[in-house]
């Protein structure tokens, strides 16, 4: 790619991440006859992107998440969930949506873009937690700049980087973020982060204390019929 090719290339990259750092409207995702309480297959809807998932497929008990990776918050309880869905992997099932708050948040939905189109080459978690984790790296940039810097994560990770670039502008990674939005719309969400266990809605009180979520989750594998994972401490 010649000088003026990779120019002209870079100025629509950037067009495309300031879409989505202002378009989030969900006109065209009809979700009404969707469980917004089950993992999500890949479909026309999503951009054939499906749910993003860790831990036992199989299990009768299921966590979700909707985050906004420009969420102070979100960003601060990622460690806990993350070590949490590691003790319980083989007895839950927890699934990360995007629901970022356009409003408030102008980059968020341009970092959605970026984790999922890390996820398209194999490296979702990895992207996940890094743009948790640097948040106030790219929060306040623009342009090229916040081009270049999920692009650096992407090379860390040893992703092809023209193949990410061109994910993030494409209509499979939008259609991802857009129809996670219309889920969590359909569930009548109004902040971040928000969890869901087994279909109820988590009280802010019980999600921020990891005590107090590990007794949730072992209350619901108790109904289940499943044995909590032994703690030590």
């Amino acid at each position: 790619m010649n000088k003026i090719s990779w120019t002209i290339f870079t100025v629509l990259i950037v067009g495309v991440l300031s879409l989505l750092v202002i378009f989030s409207k969900n006109t065209d995702t009809n979700v009404s006859k969707i469980d917004t309480n089950i993992a999500q297959t890949a479909n026309s809807q999503n951009g054939n992107i499906g749910d993003h998932t860790k831990g036992s497929s199989d299990s009768k008990v299921v966590l979700i998440e909707y985050g906004d990776y420009r969420c102070p918050g979100c960003g601060e309880i990622n460690p806990t969930i993350e070590a949490i869905v590691d003790i319980y992997k083989d007895q839950i099932q927890f699934i990360f949506r995007n629901f970022p708050l356009t409003s408030i948040h102008e980059n968020a939905k341009a970092a959605a873009g970026a984790v999922e189109a890390a996820g398209l080459q194999g490296k979702y978690w990895e992207m996940h937690d890094k743009v948790y984790a640097s948040q106030s790296d790219w929060e306040g940039l623009s342009g090229n700049d916040l081009v270049d810097i999920f692009s650096s994560y992407a090379s860390d990770f040893k992703l092809d980087t023209a193949k990410f670039k061109t994910d993030i502008a494409s209509t499979a990674v939008n259609s991802k973020i857009t129809y996670d939005q219309a889920l969590g719309n359909k569930s009548k969400l109004n902040s971040t982060p928000t969890f869901f266990l087994n279909g109820t809605k988590l009280e802010p009180a019980i999600w921020s204390d990891k005590i107090k979520l590990e007794s949730a989750l072992n209350d619901e594998l108790n109904k289940v019929g499943i044995t909590p994972p032994t703690i030590s401490e």
